[in-house]
């Protein structure tokens, strides 16, 4: 007989490696304009599912180093460091959630981590400026900011 501990485990294994696959299989499908020059990556809008499963946090980071290990091509520190954003991201999004700040305040991880962090190994890597990398990728986040809160708006009115 599965006792209820046994049942919720079961349920954040699940959940886990759906949205681990959720998230690099959103990176394959929009790599075209992900890693393009504004990285518009709409897969950061699942860190705003941590508001909602704080158990997600470090699936998600996982879900970052994997797709950029897969997708990225741009060696250890990319790989590693997208697990550090993913997981920084998707903390601050628990925070926000857990104080109740305000589901819009959840875009501003995801528009401020990955635009400020991300161009501090891109710029070493790639030869580009900081301010220019900074500028390029806060700019991409936009989108997928708001597309976090609007998934976290919706999945809170259906509970």
């Amino acid at each position: 007989m599965i006792n209820q501990k046994q049942g919720v485990d079961t349920f954040r294994l699940a959940l886990s490696g759906i949205v681990m696959a959720l998230y690099v299989i959103i990176m394959f499908l929009t790599q075209s304009f992900a890693f393009g020059q504004f990285q518009i990556r709409i897969a950061t809008s699942v860190y705003a599912l941590s508001a909602i499963y704080p158990f997600l946090i470090i699936p998600l980071g996982l879900s970052n180093m994997l797709s950029n290990m897969v997708m990225g091509g741009l060696g250890i520190f990319d790989v590693l460091g997208g697990f550090l954003v993913g997981v920084t991201t998707s903390y601050l999004i628990h925070l926000i959630s857990h104080r109740n700040l305000g589901d819009w305040l959840i875009a501003m991880p995801i528009i401020l981590v990955p635009g400020l962090v991300v161009p501090i190994w891109l710029s070493i890597i790639i030869e580009v400026p900081y301010t220019v990398l900074a500028a390029s990728v806060l700019i991409g986040q936009i989108i997928p900011g708001i597309v976090g809160v609007l998934l976290v708006k919706k999945l809170k009115s259906r509970q």
